[in-house]
């Protein structure tokens, strides 16, 4: 029951009931059951289909830089603050961000006879396959659903015990009353929708999507007796779009999608490949079970949760979590689940996994978009470490297909070379694609993105790789810094304008957890943690190619003209390193911290007294800003403390969300919804997959810490988890480490496997004055240790190969 979910309730979230559906995908295509006994919906996605995207031709602003400069020189900021943005609404430059568009509603209608009883929704985590049972009266109902992996199709079994299963069949365009959001509902529907069934057991829907192409799904609809010998055959009528099934014992459907076609070629198509699927069940969901189980289980988890707790309902646990802590059980399901919903949205070959994941319900979506001011990396923060490298290559191919329209913007925004990578991106464009001020003027996604290449080179070691993408993207990266960043009077680096996302100083806040009155500053902290690590980064890596000394000459100087973080008066690290803006603590965001996390810069080691002024920094967001979280930011803060080592305040911060961000079906959504006081308070609250995804990290930070060649083993071990286990996480270096412990014995048995070469670590171990240890690592073969606090207890050994 670890790796299950269970509701015992259907979808109920009112006028957006997908939001409270459980979620199935292959990564390409999703499926959300709403678990409706007499009228059923199953929401179908595709990673392609998008609509509501406009992206004209970008108008070269870049003269009006010098001015920006200027305003900001002369301290008039808010005219700075909306000169670029004016600039571009006056050149008639109004593009359209876009948002996923739902693909269909399969929709299922079947008779109720005495009422439902016994009702179960479940998601088994470990195969992708979600059921929903019932009784009526003494006949058990059963529907089972997964999105195939290897056939990249949808297979759903409905099943009735007395062989009497009645139903209804049919695909509509996603229901007009089921997508309520902050942004109204529906602004034009596709058009030209059509559906067409026949007796043989097919059905037909297509659409027009507003880029001139059709979308559209085929249905293969299969009835079963309860034997060959039933005295009474299954029968199957079709009119009008539909099928009605009666005196069936089991129905098979098998579902195949298209998008970007015409229909006219995209159904027989599909109605060949459907013809060629085996028509049973179990035969279907074998492999991709295996495919997808065994990418789920790569890494296994247990914190010591109950077997009890791991048998009650989502609804149950939620319940037991807002009496202020979260269960040991919650706490590894939300782990399990995590790690699921990044298998089921990113595969290679694909799309990156947007803010809704692969399954998004709304016509106008509510941040549905590709966002690297903190959320992409989020979503993805799991994947080294958790031996999911392969998902996170989708994002990699997505930022290099655009980096001509990245090229683009660098140079007709700021007129630099290199690459600007805007917060905000979908598909097909790069070119910027929103003109709000802190949006234009925040500079560092390239950076944040670079961090996630050069990270997979240090876990993966693929030399090629940094060869031929990780190195060429800093290189680009850093080749806009270098024009962008102007000289002070001391010699170091200015950044003009700049934006440490999304937030405000202190002296031009608006009171509102929201609200940023002004959005353009100067001298981000962040803005030059991105840079530094870029700089170092290439400097890294140009000493393992062997590359071109006069250009390696080039970033030694750039990073010395990296100024030095400033602290404030009160002992915290400054948001912005200049004396007129003061720090605003009432933030979601954390940008300030990313030397601690998500980059490896400032360490207690390094520099204690600096890496302190982190630690208050971090402190007055939690306790200062409470009323201004989110879901996600609460998430980033377990990290932090997860790096600071300070596990207790790390799960307060995953209690504090399982309290406040957490819908029935596990969903994360941005903010509370019910005026608790835990987070932002805003009119509506957006699902939102990044703190789903991000919880998962925070637990394996709070587990594992590494840098090639350094590991620290359970570096913020909370002591609510006395005793547990993790196999199968990755470090940096290549190094597979499992681990079991007590914490009361001071025990730990660890087992160290090192990817394709041998190598010299140094294990940091825990409990009590932190050891260390010098251990030589064979290639790919176990390497077993286990200490107390008296020492190690048994030599260190090779156990088995691998």
């Amino acid at each position: 029951m670890k790796n299950k979910l269970t509701m015992k309730y259907p979808s109920s979230w009112w006028a957006a009931r997908w939001r409270e559906a459980l979620p199935s995908g292959n990564g390409t295509i999703g499926a959300a059951v709403y678990g409706g006994v007499h009228d059923e919906i199953v929401m179908l996605n595709h990673e392609d289909l998008w609509h509501r995207v406009h992206t004209p031709e970008l108008p070269d602003v870049s003269e009006k830089l010098p001015e920006v400069r200027r305003l900001l020189e002369d301290r008039a900021f808010d005219a700075a603050d909306r000169l670029l943005a004016d600039e571009f609404d006056y050149r008639g430059y109004h593009p359209k961000i876009g948002t996923p568009l739902p693909l269909a509603d399969l929709k299922i209608k079947m008779p109720v006879h005495h009422g439902f009883r016994d009702y179960r929704r479940t998601l088994d985590m470990e195969t992708g396959e979600i059921t929903v049972s019932w009784m009526d009266g003494d006949t058990s109902f059963r529907r089972r659903l997964f999105v195939s992996r290897p056939e990249n199709v949808v297979v759903m079994e409905v099943y009735s015990s007395d062989g009497s299963l009645e139903l209804d069949l049919t695909f509509d365009l996603h229901d007009r009353t089921d997508n309520r959001s902050a942004k109204g509902n529906v602004a034009v529907l596709p058009e030209y929708l059509e559906v067409k069934s026949d007796a043989a057991g097919w059905i037909r829907y297509a659409a027009h999507n507003d880029d001139g192409t059709d979308f559209g799904a085929v249905a293969r609809v299969i009835p079963f007796a309860a034997d060959a010998a039933a005295e009474t055959v299954p029968r199957m009528v079709a009119q009008e779009g539909r099928l009605h099934i009666q005196d069936a014992q089991r129905v098979l459907l098998v579902i195949g999608l298209f998008v970007r076609g015409k229909r006219r070629s995209a159904w027989p198509r599909l109605k060949r490949r459907l013809e060629k699927v085996t028509p049973d069940y179990p035969s279907l969901l074998a492999p991709h079970a295996a495919e997808h189980g065994e990418l789920f289980a790569r890494v296994q988890l247990d914190l010591g949760g109950q077997a009890q707790d791991h048998g009650l309902s989502n609804e149950e646990l939620l319940l037991d979590a807002y009496q202020g802590q979260a269960s040991t059980a919650l706490v590894e399901k939300m782990w399990a689940y995590g790690r699921y919903l990044l298998i089921a949205s990113s595969r290679p070959g694909g799309q990156p996994c947007p803010l809704l994941g692969k399954w998004c319900g709304e016509y106008i979506g509510y941040w549905t978009f590709n966002m690297v001011n903190e959320n992409l990396q989020m979503i993805y923060w799991q994947a080294l470490p958790g031996q999911l490298a392969e998902t996170i290559l989708p994002v990699f191919d997505y930022f290099e297909r655009l980096m001509d329209d990245f090229r683009e913007n660098a140079r007709k925004v700021y007129g630099c070379r290199g690459i600007y990578i805007p917060a905000v991106t979908t598909p097909p464009s790069g070119l910027l694609k929103t003109i709000k001020p802190h949006i234009i003027h925040w500079t560092g996604g390239a950076a944040w993105v670079a961090h996630h290449l050069y990270d997979y080179y240090l876990y993966t070691g693929d030399e090629t790789f940094l060869r031929q993408r990780a190195f060429p993207f800093l290189r680009e990266t850093a080749l806009f810094y270098e024009d962008f960043f102007t000289l002070d009077a001391l010699g170091y680096y200015h950044s003009a304008p700049s934006n440490s996302p999304e937030n405000t100083p202190g002296n031009f806040w608006d009171g509102k957890g929201m609200g940023s009155r002004m959005e353009t500053t100067v001298n981000a902290t962040m803005d030059f943690a991105l840079a530094k690590e870029v700089l170092t980064n290439l400097l890294e890596a140009a000493e393992v190619l062997g590359h071109d000394a006069e250009e390696t000459a080039k970033w030694q100087e750039m990073l010395k003209r990296i100024p030095p973080y400033q602290i404030n008066d009160d002992g915290a690290i400054k948001e912005w390193m200049v004396p007129y803006f003061t720090d605003n603590y009432h933030h979601r965001h954390q940008s300030h911290i990313y030397p601690v996390f998500p980059g490896r810069e400032v360490m207690p080691s390094s520099d204690p007294e600096l890496f302190h002024a982190f630690e208050v920094a971090i402190q007055k967001r939690l306790e200062i800003g409470i009323s201004e979280q989110t879901s996600w930011s609460l998430v980033h803060m377990a990290h932090v403390y997860a790096r600071m080592k300070n596990g207790d305040m790390a799960l307060n911060c995953l209690d504090l969300m399982s309290r406040a961000c957490i819908m029935n079906n596990f969903y994360t959504s941005h903010n509370d919804w019910r005026q608790m006081g835990i987070g932002v308070d805003m009119h509506w609250a957006p699902f939102q997959i990044d703190a789903n995804m991000g919880w998962t990290s925070a637990i394996q930070e709070m587990l594992l810490f590494s840098l090639p060649g350094k590991l620290q083993l359970l570096p913020a071990l909370p002591d609510h988890w006395n005793q547990g286990s993790i196999h199968g996480l990755m470090a940096r270096g290549g190094v597979r480490v499992s681990m079991e412990w007590d914490r009361q014995a001071e025990q730990l048995r660890a087992e160290l496997c090192s990817q394709g070469k041998a190598q010299q670590v140094e294990l940091e171990l825990p409990f009590g004055e932190r050891r260390k240890l010098q251990l030589d690592l064979p290639a790919d073969q176990v390497h077993v240790l286990s200490v107390d606090k008296t020492g190690l207890r048994e030599p260190c050994g090779v156990a088995t190969n691998q």
